[in-house]
């Protein structure tokens, strides 16, 4: 099945999603790799609200314009590096839509089931589709401190994807169960 939904996504919603189905999402998403995942546990209180939002693995391109940010590329990163993180990153903040490629682990797929949310997987080396999905840079996160790709980026999406739901709520997943 095919949805569109608007960020943030109800939980009634989320159940709905199975391995397979297509989504596109508008609204905001925040873009997270490994350094920022660690800086958003140590950080305590954060500058802005992640449970009303999509979590993208991503290491973004930007361009400086003037005063504004403009995204040149914005394809996604391997998502098996944050497993590390992903189980406690999503009880802690709420997260129930996490973007990437390539998988996540065991750990993962159980948070996904227990807080209700999926992993969808965005194509790799669609990083200009992706940029052109993307309306706005409405702020940017630690970008001095942890540089360009690790910095979190909040975007204003509109219709983007597809994103293929590769892990559900019901312990669904496309992945060969690895001991992760």
């Amino acid at each position: 099945m095919e949805y569109r939904f608007d960020i943030p996504v109800s939980s009634d919603k989320i159940k709905k999603l199975r391995v397979g189905d297509i989504v596109y999402i508008s609204g905001k998403i925040f873009t997270a790799r490994d350094e920022a995942h660690a800086k958003m546990f140590k950080a305590g209180k954060l500058p802005f609200n992640p449970s009303e939002m999509a979590l993208y693995h991503c290491g973004p391109l930007m361009e400086k314009k003037g005063k504004s940010w403009k995204v040149v590329s914005a394809g996604p990163t391997t998502s098996g590096r944050m497993e590390i993180f992903e189980d406690k990153f999503i009880k802690k903040y709420g997260i129930n839509i996490i973007i990437g490629k390539g998988g996540m682990g065991k750990k993962t797929k159980k948070a996904l089931q227990k807080n209700i949310g999926v992993y969808t997987s965005y194509t790799g080396g669609a990083g200009a589709l992706a940029a052109y999905h993307i309306e706005d840079v409405p702020a940017v996160y630690w970008l001095d401190e942890l540089g360009m790709p690790e910095a979190i980026w909040i975007f204003e999406v509109k219709e983007f994807g597809p994103l293929v739901v590769a892990m559900d709520s019901h312990g669904g997943s496309i992945y060969r169960e690895q001991s992760q």
